[in-house]
């Protein structure tokens, strides 16, 4: 029985291999001639050059075997001489799985540098799907996938707590910028452009959601993001599942074309560009009616037509750029990131390996999830760090979320002082903007005798200092003067304030006060605030008090989304704006209201 099984799943791949067998996959297949010119272009074979099933020939040789074997006649007739004598057997399927998946970033590197013109990571990925097909996957990929496939997203974020942010952001937006001109439409009918996202930006990075709304607000775009088929990022790309692929830019397309977009602008994420703009159409045999383009090329385009105007002094320090794979090599966008980084910074520092010969970060081909892989995914990542260092830039810019981790592993795993960056955080922190023009109202004159006094100046104050009034905060941080900081602040905005300094006193005092609000610092001796916000949300009576994380450590906030406990309501940086701290604590117990009286009411 337990044969009988092995032999069905290699029935199953070869038959899905059959489905397989393009004109341009069969040159690739027949075309290599061993000469070994793809091997220096690797990462992984440039970091462990004495092993060699890291080379991309041997990789690809795996598939090739099974096509000699079953489709190619010199290994009917002469087996032994191209290596495809002995029967593959389930046994086989684990050690393919470690190939495929754990020694290859499908950067395509090597596909470039071959002298033949054969696609080794094309083979790749149909090696990855082939296994994928019979369910031999990485456990990180399977439940990505399973995600994507129930839930509509690789993160699986609840569709309610993506309009939250996306809400949340919009608020924020609104308050720095002093109107509501700059709010986040959702669902508009009829928007020129539609904005779709990274689901690692709603879970771990919502502020590139609001620098982009601020770019496009400084435009004056007439935009929206929809509430469903937002995701960008598309795993069929990585487990090689044409299906899920098709799938998931199926609703994306679908989502813009009901809207009646004429253009799709897609955030920063290179798999995630080059699966909905160039493979997805082929997947899922679509035909759009409306532009799709990076928002690297729609912020660029802004500042050449004179719809945004930036600032260059405004980000300081020195700079280097970082090629996604899948943006440059598979893409084709070498210099339009470029010519952007130019214009919003001063200082720019090519790495050694640029433009077609970039470096992998790592992080590609959803290595980011296959978390069995990480030692020898640092390992060969050595080359990319060293690089890094070379440039002595204070930051490295690139344009794709998988990259940021990628890149932001390497740089703790080798201690290099630098900090990874996008283009929307670059572009919008060097914004010129305009103040709005104030709309004024006619005003009916009235005879002097009538004319209605001004309003005190002290009732503005009035106002501000009962913005709070009647509100009980527990304030959780271990360094007394930020307490007292905390505490003053919000006791002149009317809130009683009650205090704690380590994690354990803050579950206790939280017990005891049942306060309506708790801000809560990350970094902390003992009982650190990670685990006193795990501690909250599971104790019962305690879990719905609403938490605003206060941190000087911003790297800290993935290890809160990460948890299983439900996000905290707010998240802001050290230092403390008084007015922002103010505003984000009212939102916050405003929007806890709401759902009290019967949930969030979103504008359709």
């Amino acid at each position: 029985m337990a044969k009988d099984t092995r032999d069905r799943k290699v029935r199953m791949m070869e038959e899905q291999l059959q489905k397989k067998l393009t004109r341009q996959v069969v040159a690739s297949l027949v075309g290599c001639v061993h000469c070994g010119m793809c091997n220096d272009s690797c990462h992984y074979v440039m970091t462990h050059p004495d092993d060699p099933t890291m080379t991309p020939s041997y990789k690809a040789d795996q598939l090739r075997k099974i096509f000699k074997r079953n489709h190619d006649w010199t290994g009917r007739v002469f087996p032994w001489w191209v290596k495809a004598n002995g029967q593959l057997t389930d046994d086989d399927l684990d050690k393919l799985k470690d190939i495929a998946f754990g020694t290859c970033t499908n950067c395509r590197r090597c596909t470039f540098n071959c002298p033949m013109g054969v696609d080794t990571a094309t083979l790749n990925r149909i090696m990855r799907g082939l296994l994928t097909h019979v369910g031999v996957m990485p456990e990180g990929v399977r439940v990505v996938s399973k995600d994507q496939w129930e839930i509509g997203n690789q993160m699986g974020v609840l569709k309610e707590d993506y309009i939250d942010t996306l809400e949340w952001m919009s608020e924020e937006l609104e308050e720095d910028l002093g109107h509501n001109k700059a709010a986040i439409p959702i669902d508009k009918k009829g928007a020129k452009i539609v904005y779709v996202i990274n689901p690692r930006e709603v879970k771990y990075d919502p502020r590139t959601i609001m620098k982009a709304a601020l770019i496009f607000y400084a435009a004056g775009e007439d935009w929206t993001m929809t509430s469903d088929g937002w995701d960008q990022t598309n795993f069929g790309l990585f487990s090689g599942d044409d299906l899920l692929g098709g799938t998931c830019g199926k609703r994306v397309y679908e989502s813009a074309a009901n809207l009646g977009a004429e253009r799709v602008v897609i955030s920063e994420c290179g798999h995630g560009y080059r699966s909905t703009r160039c493979e997805a159409v082929n997947w899922s045999g679509a035909d759009n009616p409306f532009i799709m383009e990076s928002s690297v090329v729609t912020m660029l385009r802004y500042i050449r037509e004179g719809r945004i105007m930036v600032d260059k002094s405004k980000n300081s320090g020195r700079y280097t750029f970082h090629d996604s794979c899948n943006n440059a090599r598979s893409c084709g966008l070498f210099e339009e990131p470029r010519e952007l980084i130019n214009v919003v910074t001063n200082d720019f520092q090519e790495l050694e390996h640029n433009r077609l010969e970039g470096l992998c970060c790592t992080g590609g081909g959803g290595a980011m999830s296959m978390s069995e892989y990480t030692p020898r995914r640092l390992a060969s990542g050595k080359v990319k760090a060293d690089e890094i260092a070379a440039t002595g830039a204070k930051y490295i810019v690139t344009s794709c979320h998988n990259c940021v981790d990628g890149l932001g592993d390497l740089i703790k795993h080798y201690k290099i002082d630098c900090e990874v960056r996008q283009l929307v955080d670059l572009v919008a922190d060097a914004l010129v903007l305009e103040e709005p023009a104030v709309e004024e109202e006619p005003v009916e004159v009235a005879a002097p005798a009538e004319a209605v006094p001004a309003a005190p100046a002290a009732e503005e104050e009035e106002m501000r200092e009962a913005a709070l009034q009647g509100r009980r905060i527990l304030v959780v941080d271990d360094e007394e003067d930020v307490r007292v900081f905390l505490t003053t602040m919000l006791e002149d905005a009317g809130a009683e304030v009650i205090t704690a300094s380590d994690g354990d006193e803050a579950i206790a005092v939280a017990a005891r006060e049942k306060p309506d609000l708790i801000t809560l610092d990350l970094s902390m001796p003992g009982k650190d605030g990670i685990d006193a916000f795990c501690e909250l949300r599971r104790t019962d009576g305690l879990e719905e008090i609403p938490v605003c994380i206060v941190t000087g450590h911003p790297e800290f906030r993935s290890l809160i989304y990460d948890r299983p406990a439900r996000p905290p309501e707010g998240y802001m940086d050290k230092p403390v704006d008084e007015e922002r701290l103010i505003a984000n604590i009212r939102r916050i117990l405003e929007v806890e209201e709401r759902h009290q009286k019967g949930g969030l009411e979103v504008e359709k």
